[in-house]
């Protein structure tokens, strides 16, 4: 980021400009509690060779995947990167990937996004799929807002209590400022009691927001969720890990009227929670209430084969105040490596990737629930993530684990470690991960 310094009379300058008095008016708008009083405490003032000397040694202090053996997830994971995925992704002609308005003057990255629709149906069951979201959190509100429109007698959606943490606390601040009623149903358990599902769906209810894989890596039981959500003639929407679906069946072979989910496990670096992207589909029947944009095929006034950008009266640049959403972009290179990741692995490679995860997570948890203190919390099959319960506490094991180079996992409670493990996981790594928990009972 560039430093562009200002002088007083500049800053004044512009402060006249824009009609206000000060810093202190221009900044009205946030609370006054949350105001920082006196001095920032950052020090004296330094001269550029100390000042690129002291941040050097801050730096130094940090420590990520490249070196850390990480077992953290819940929705974001230390997947393996192909360096083609780079590679392609940072060619010139990508350098500014953004669909322009005019945007069947970008022909080759209209064949990205069209080729990215496809993949992304194929992988989830469903026939359509919009040129990606901001992320997976705000997807399933999109959808939400989706299955409203779509039974426009109906204002309800139910959550299932086993969703990510982020995505119910996103969907919550959406919801509370829209006439979207919700209710979330809670589970003691990592799967969702059925029988509250049954007591809960009635002729309010538009939607059911579950997730696949949920958040403590179990996998509900989709199928009955699926029957009992369309006997309701509600829809059902399904959050999904698309590393999983190289392993699982598609949520759109159990019924899933809307697909959604967090696309970062397909390419794209952790980065400190992002940027990433969201991906969404939907049955055909819906399209016309999907938002963002979606890519078609078509011809050219010579017959050749060319790309645009279809049923765009939905965008909210034409529709304005009666748009059904307030995306009309999509994250354009974030989708762009989740393509080159999606081609380059292909069918057979995502399912290794899957197959490997799973594999290893069952490797790990079946070792972990031998020893003293350690027990399993998940009573569904799971994935490549569960939750494990510590006599002791948390703290302690997250400590030892990082003495010996291990990002444990993610803490849910003093007692509760949420654990995801990928193909990147080494035997070894697995084994000390074992050893250390095991040394400390």
């Amino acid at each position: 980021m560039a430093y562009l310094p200002h002088k007083r009379e500049e800053r004044e300058a512009m402060l006249q400009t824009i009609g206000v008095k000060g810093i202190d008016e221009l900044f009205s708008d946030i609370p006054e509690a949350l105001r920082v009083k006196g001095e920032l405490g950052i020090g004296a003032p330094m001269n550029e060779m100390e000042l690129r000397s002291k941040l050097l040694k801050l730096s130094r202090k940090n420590q990520d995947v490249t070196e850390l053996a990480c077992f953290m997830g819940a929705g974001y994971y230390d997947h393996y990167i192909p360096a083609i995925t780079n590679a392609i992704v940072s060619r010139e002609e990508f350098l500014t990937a953004y669909t322009p308005y005019q945007a069947e003057m970008s022909q080759g990255f209209l064949q990205a996004i069209f080729e990215y629709q496809t993949m992304i149906c194929n992988l989830t069951g469903m026939a359509v799929s919009n040129a990606s979201m901001y992320d997976g959190a705000t997807a399933i509100v999109e959808a939400s807002v989706m299955a409203v429109n779509a039974l426009k007698k109906r204002e309800k959606i139910l959550l299932f209590g086993t969703l990510s943490t982020e995505n119910l606390c996103v969907a919550k601040s959406y919801f509370s400022k829209m006439e979207i009623e919700f209710e979330i149903l809670k589970s003691e358990s990592d799967v969702v009691d059925l029988n509250q599902l049954k007591e809960k769906l009635d002729a309010s209810v538009a939607g059911v927001v579950m997730q696949f894989p949920n958040f403590y890596g179990s996998l509900e039981d989709i199928e009955e969720i699926s029957r009992l959500v369309h006997e309701n003639g509600s829809l059902l929407i399904v959050s999904t890990y698309p590393i999983a679906l190289g392993l699982l069946k598609s949520p759109g072979e159990f019924g899933a009227d809307i697909v959604v989910g967090e696309g970062q496990s397909l390419g794209l670096e952790l980065s400190f929670g992002g940027p990433t992207f969201g991906f969404l589909a939907t049955k055909i029947e819906y399209v016309r209430l999907m938002p963002g944009r979606i890519v078609g095929e078509s011809v050219d006034s010579k017959g050749k084969k060319a790309y645009t950008l279809t049923l765009q009266a939905r965008e909210q640049h034409i529709k304005r105040h009666r748009a059904l959403s307030n995306i009309c972009s999509n994250q354009s290179l974030c989708m762009l490596k989740a393509s080159i990741y999606m081609s380059f692995m292909g069918a057979d490679g995502l399912e290794a990737v899957a197959y490997n995860s799973f594999q290893k997570a069952h490797f790990l948890e079946e070792n972990l629930s031998k020893i003293s203190g350690i027990k399993v919390f998940n009573t569904a099959e799971f994935f490549n993530e569960f939750v494990i319960e510590i006599e002791g506490g948390v703290d302690r094991v997250v400590e030892m684990l990082e003495g010996v180079g291990i990002l444990g996992g993610v803490k849910l409670s003093d007692t509760r470690f949420l654990v995801a493990v990928t193909e990147k996981r080494t035997l070894e790594e697995l084994k000390l991960y074992c050893d250390t928990v095991r040394g400390l009972s």
